[in-house]
C-alpha cells in the first residue's frame, strides 16, 4: 500500500481575474466555463464540484457512534470473562497507540471476542471500524469504505480509486485520536504492518490464526483456547433450547466430542435447532457420518461457515508454502491429540528433520497445532476432520482429504510408530519410558481405524504393543490387541502361517497372565497341534509352545501333566538343540521348578543346581537366565528348612540382580519380594515389613496400577501386617488388593481367590480374635 496523502490533492489554483472568497473547483475539465459562487453551474462539458469534496482529513470529524461492526452484540457469549479482562487490561494502556493481537485456531472465537469487546467499549472510542484483513486488497477496501463513511462527499470525486480513498482514511486516522480499529482475520503481519506503522493515536485489535510474527507489533498477544466444558454446554443448550437434565448430559457428551470448539458448537447447535433434532442424535450422526456433519451448516447453505470449510482455506494457504506440512497434519490426525514426540514424526527413510521442523513451524504459525520444544499437540476436532475423507468428488472436493490421501497418512502413522518402538518390550526396562510415551498414540491409531484397514504393519504394531501391555499388567488391553493382531494375520497370511501361529501362541500367553487358564490351555493345545502339523513336532517353535503349555498346566494345578510335558520338551530340546542351548537350559530349570511345586524337592534341587552350573558355564554368571536360576535355587532350598541358607542365597541373588539388571527391573523386584518372604518365614518381621513396603512402592512406580506383581506385593504386605497382629492395616489393604485383582484378573483367577481367602480370614480374625490372625497365603 502506498504512503497516504492526507488531502488526496490540493484545490486547483485560482484562475486569473477570479474573485476572492468561496468558489467551486472544476474537476476533470477539458474546456468550458468556470463559474464562481457558493452554488456553481455547469455547462455541457464540465462538472462543477463543491469545495467540501476536497476537505482534508483533519477537517472532517466523525459522527457520534460511527462504526461498521458486522453483527450486533450476541447474547450467546459464554466463558470468555477472563479473556475479556485480559483484553481490556491490554487495551487501556497509557500509550498514544495500543496494538493487541488475539490468535488461535480457526473457529475458536477470535472474531466473536473482538466483536464483544467492541460492543462493550464502543462508547469509549470516537470511532470503531472493522477491517477484514485476509489480504492487502481487503484491507485497502475496508479503509476506502471508512473514507466514504466519514466523508460521503468524496463519492462525487471523479477518477478517484479505492487506493486514493484508503490513503485519505489513513490520513484521517493519523489526524484524529481515540479510535478503535479491528483488523480481523489477518493472514500475515506483513499485510498490516505498513498501515499500523503509520498510525499513532488509537487502538488496534488484531485477530489472526497466525501464532507467531506479532512481536514487532505487540509484546503480549493473547492465545485464545477452546471454551471450558461448562461454558461449552451453556452455549450449546442456549442455541438448541433443550435444557432438561438428560439434554444437558447429552450436550456435555456432544461438547466433549466437538472438543469445546465454539464454531463447532454453534454449527451443531444451529443444525439441531433448525432440524428440531436432539444432542444425542447429532452425536450419533457425527459418529456414523462425520464428513457430512463437519461440512453441513444449519440450513444447508453452501457458503456458510463450517469447520471443514474454514480449515480447508487455512490448509490451502499452508499447502502453497509447504505441502509437506499438510501431509504431516494428516499423520498427526491418527495419533493422540497431546504429547506427540517431535522425533516420532521424523521419517526413518530419509534425513528430513529440518523439513519436519519447518512443516511443524508452519502449522503452528497458522494455529493448526500447539508446538513445544519436544512435543506436538493437535485439537481433536482438527484431527477428526483431517482424517475423515471428503465424500465429495470432482472440482469442489477437498484435496487434502481425498480417500487416498487419508489412507497414505494412516499408513505413514503406522510406519512411524513401528520405527520408534523400542525392542524387546517385555525385558528392555530402559525402553519402557519410551513405550509409555508411545502407547497412547498406538491406542489412538487403533481406535480410529477399523480392522479391515489393517495391513501387516498394523498387525506387527498390535503384536508388539500387546507384548508390552501384557508385561505391564494391562491384560485387558493386551488381549484386545492380541486378538486383533491374530484376526489380521489370519485374514492376511492364513491360519497356518508361522506368524499367525506365533500370534495365537502369544494370545494364549496373555490369557495365562490373566489367570484364564482353561482358555490358555485350549489355545496352547491348538497352537501346538498346528505348529506340529505345519512346522514339525521337533521344530523349536513347536517345542516352545509345548513348554508354555506345560507351565500353564503347572499353574492350573495339573502337576503330573506339567512334569510330563516338561520332561518330554527337555528331552526333545536336548536332541534337537543340544544340551547347552538356552532353550534346553530353560526346560531344565522349569522342570526343576515344576517338581519343586509338586513337593518333589529330592529331584528339584539337583536339577536347579545342574541348571545353575550349566548356565554359569554357557551364559556366564551375570546372564539374566543365570540369575533367574540362582533365585529359583534359593526358593527350592526353603524346603530344607535351612532359612539361614535361603536368606543368604536370596540376598546374593538380589545383589546380583540389582547390579546387573538395576533396582527397577521386574526380576529384581521379584527377588526382593522373595527375600522379604524369607525374612518373614524366619520370624524377622522387622526386616520383612520394610522390604515388602519398599517392593510395593517400587512396583507401583515402575509398573501399571493393576499389574499382577503389584497385586502380589499388596497381598504379601497385608499378610505381613496380619502376621504382626496389625489387622486394622491388613484388612483395608486386602480390600484394596481384591478390588485390583478383580479389575485385572477377574473373579475366577487363582490369584483373586487367594486374596479373597486372605481377606475373609483377616476379617474373621479381627472379629473374633482367632488364631487366623497369624496365617495367610503368600503370592510369589
Amino acid at each position: 500500500m502506498s504512503a497516504p496523502v492526507p488531502g488526496l490533492e490540493p484545490p486547483a489554483p485560482a484562475q486569473p481575474g477570479g474573485a476572492s472568497g468561496p468558489r467551486s473547483v472544476a474537476a476533470g475539465v477539458n474546456g468550458g466555463v468556470i463559474s464562481t459562487g457558493d452554488r456553481a453551474s455547469i455547462d455541457a462539458r464540465t462538472q462543477i464540484l463543491p469545495r467540501e469534496a476536497f476537505s482534508s482529513p483533519a477537517e472532517v470529524a466523525a459522527s457520534a457512534g460511527l462504526n461498521n461492526l458486522p453483527l450486533p452484540a450476541s447474547a450467546l457469549f459464554f466463558g470468555r470473562d477472563d479473556e475479556m479482562r485480559r483484553l481490556w487490561a491490554a487495551m487501556r494502556g497509557t500509550a498514544a497507540v495500543v496494538t493487541q493481537a488475539v490468535h488461535g485456531l480457526g473457529g475458536v472465537g477470535k472474531s466473536t471476542l473482538a466483536l464483544h469487546y467492541a460492543h462493550t467499549h464502543r462508547d469509549q472510542y470516537t470511532l470503531v471500524w472493522w477491517l477484514t484483513a485476509s489480504s492487502p486488497d481487503t484491507i485497502e477496501t475496508g479503509l476506502a469504505e471508512l473514507a466514504l463513511r466519514l466523508h460521503p462527499a468524496r463519492r462525487s470525486l471523479p477518477d478517484t480509486t479505492t487506493e486514493h480513498h484508503a490513503q485519505w482514511a489513513t490520513g484521517w486516522l493519523q489526524a484524529h485520536p481515540g479510535w478503535l480499529l479491528i483488523v480481523d482475520n489477518a493472514e500475515h503481519p506483513d499485510h498490516i504492518a505498513p498501515l499500523i506503522g503509520q498510525l499513532a493515536g488509537g487502538h488496534h485489535l488484531i485477530t489472526t490464526r497466525r501464532a507467531i510474527g506479532w512481536h514487532h507489533l505487540t509484546t503480549h498477544p493473547i492465545a485464545l483456547d477452546v471454551l471450558a466444558p461448562d461454558a461449552a454446554v451453556e452455549l450449546l443448550i442456549n442455541i438448541t433450547g433443550q435444557t432438561g437434565e438428560r439434554d444437558r448430559q447429552d450436550a456435555a457428551h456432544l461438547a466433549a466430542e466437538l472438543g469445546f470448539l465454539p464454531l463447532a458448537l454453534e454449527q451443531a447447535g444451529a443444525y439441531i435447532q433448525h432440524n428440531q433434532t436432539t444432542h444425542a442424535r447429532y452425536l450419533a450422526q457425527l459418529a456414523s457420518r462425520p464428513a457430512r456433519m463437519f461440512a453441513t451448516p444449519a440450513g444447508g447453505g453452501a457458503h456458510a461457515r463450517t469447520i471443514a470449510r474454514i480449515w480447508r482455506i487455512t490448509l490451502d494457504t499452508i499447502a502453497l508454502t509447504n505441502p509437506h506440512a499438510v501431509d504431516l497434519l494428516s499423520v498427526l490426525a491418527f495419533l493422540a491429540p497431546d504429547n506427540v514426540p517431535r522425533d516420532l514424526l521424523e521419517s526413518p527413510a530419509e534425513e528430513d528433520s529440518p523439513t519436519v521442523d519447518e512443516a511443524l513451524g508452519l502449522l503452528y504459525s497458522h494455529s493448526m497445532i500447539t508446538l513445544g520444544p519436544e512435543s506436538v499437540a493437535t485439537h481433536r476436532l482438527v484431527q477428526a476432520v483431517a482424517r475423515t475423507p471428503d465424500p465429495q468428488t470432482g472440482p469442489g472436493a477437498d484435496p487434502h482429504r481425498a480417500p487416498e490421501a487419508t489412507a497414505t497418512a494412516r499408513g505413514r502413522a503406522t510406519a512411524l510408530l513401528l520405527h520408534a518402538l523400542p525392542e524387546a518390550p517385555t525385558t528392555n526396562v530402559g525402553g519402557w519410558s519410551r513405550w509409555q510415551t508411545l502407547i497412547p498414540h498406538v491406542d489412538a491409531l487403533m481406535s480410529v481405524t477399523t480392522p479391515d484397514q489393517d495391513d501387516e504393519s498394523s498387525a506387527v504394531l498390535l503384536y508388539e504393543s500387546s507384548c508390552f501391555l501384557n508385561g505391564q499388567g494391562q491384560l485387558n488391553r493386551a488381549a484386545v490387541y492380541a486378538k486383533r493382531a491374530l484376526a489380521d494375520r489370519e485374514r492376511l497370511l492364513g491360519r497356518d502361517h508361522p506368524d499367525t501361529l506365533a500370534t495365537r501362541n502369544h494370545l494364549a500367553y496373555v490369557h495365562r497372565s490373566a489367570g484364564e487358564l482353561d482358555r490358555a490351555v485350549e489355545l496352547f493345545e491348538q497352537t501346538l497341534a498346528d505348529r506340529g502339523a505345519v512346522l514339525g513336532d521337533d521344530h523349536p517353535d513347536t517345542l516352545t509352545t509345548r513348554h508354555y503349555l506345560a507351565y500353564t498346566h503347572q499353574l492350573a494345578g495339573d502337576l503330573d501333566r506339567a512334569v510330563e510335558l516338561f520332561e518330554q520338551t527337555l528331552a526333545d530340546r536336548e536332541t534337537v538343540l543340544g544340551d547347552d542351548h538356552p532353550d534346553t537350559l530353560r526346560s531344565l530349570n522349569h522342570l526343576g521348578y515344576a517338581l519343586q511345586t509338586a513337593g518333589d524337592y529330592t529331584r528339584a534341587i539337583p536339577l536347579h543346581e545342574r541348571a545353575l552350573a550349566d548356565r554359569e558355564r554357557v551364559l556366564g554368571g551375570d546372564h539374566p537366565d543365570t540369575l533367574a536360576t540362582r533365585n529359583d535355587l534359593a526358593y527350592a532350598y526353603r524346603s530344607t528348612g535351612d532359612l539361614d541358607r535361603v536368606i543368604e542365597l536370596f540376598e546374593r541373588a538380589l545383589a546380583d540382580r540389582e547390579r546387573v539388571l538395576g533396582g527397577d527391573h521386574p526380576d529384581t523386584l521379584a527377588t526382593r519380594n522373595d527375600l522379604a518372604h524369607a525374612y518373614e518365614s524366619a520370624g524377622d518381621l522387622d526386616r520383612a515389613v520394610p522390604l515388602y513396603e519398599q517392593t510395593l512402592a517400587d512396583r507401583v512406580r515402575v509398573l501399571s496400577g493393576d499389574h499382577p506383581d503389584i497385586i502380589a506385593s499388596r497381598n504379601n504386605l497385608a499378610g505381613a501386617y496380619q502376621m504382626a497382629g496389625d489387622l486394622d492395616r491388613a484388612v483395608p489393604l486386602y480390600e484394596e488388593t481384591l478390588a485390583s485383582a478383580l479389575r485385572c484378573l477377574g473373579g475366577g483367577s487363582p490369584t483373586t481367590r487367594t486374596v479373597r481367602g486372605n481377606l475373609d480370614d483377616a476379617r474373621l480374625a479381627r472379629a473374633t480374635g482367632s488364631s487366623a490372625a497369624h496365617r495367610y497365603r503368600h503370592l510369589a
